[in-house]
């Protein structure tokens, strides 16, 4: 596959900033890369996700939730047509304890897809440490399609 428009990146990324609400927007993420063979989004590092008194280990829920909307934004990316994705299946492994103060990267892909559905697979680390995955995680996605959505009302010109 080759890579997506420059125009349709910052669509898709204004798209997805826009949906965040919550933990999501309370995570302040980054997207560094995007293209048609998957993202890496940046998490800025936030002691008020660490479960010590130290402010070292990362809550495993917080990785959970990160890979969760990385590979929502990767499904939007790789697959036309898309108006909703939802969650179907989750699954996360722990590599190592996640201690550090660095921000968190998380790389994920959407390695097949259906008409109904799509997998994805992901990893996190942190930054300057891409050898020592903390994570990594794979799910399904069930598809809604048609041009319902914001991003399709967006890349026509009709949302602000």
């Amino acid at each position: 596959m080759s890579d997506i428009t420059k125009r349709k990146m910052e669509q898709i990324a204004q798209m997805w900033n826009a949906r965040g609400k919550g933990l999501i927007k309370h995570m302040a993420l980054q997207i560094e890369e995007v293209s048609t063979e998957g993202v890496r989004v940046r998490m800025p590092f936030n002691p008020e996700f660490c479960v010590d008194a130290d402010q070292t280990r990362l809550h495993g829920g917080i990785l959970t939730a990160l890979l969760d909307s990385v590979f929502g934004l990767a499904n939007f990316v790789a697959i036309e047509g898309v108006s909703t994705i939802a969650t179907l299946d989750l699954r996360v492994d722990y590599l190592r304890p996640a201690r550090s103060r660095a921000d968190v990267i998380v790389r994920a892909h959407c390695f097949r897809e259906t008409r109904h559905i799509a997998f994805n697979s992901g990893n996190v680390w942190f930054e300057g440490h891409e050898a020592a995955e903390i994570a990594r995680g794979t799910a399904s996605f069930a598809l809604t399609r048609g041009n319902t959505s914001l991003f399709d009302a967006m890349t026509k010109g009709k949302a602000s």
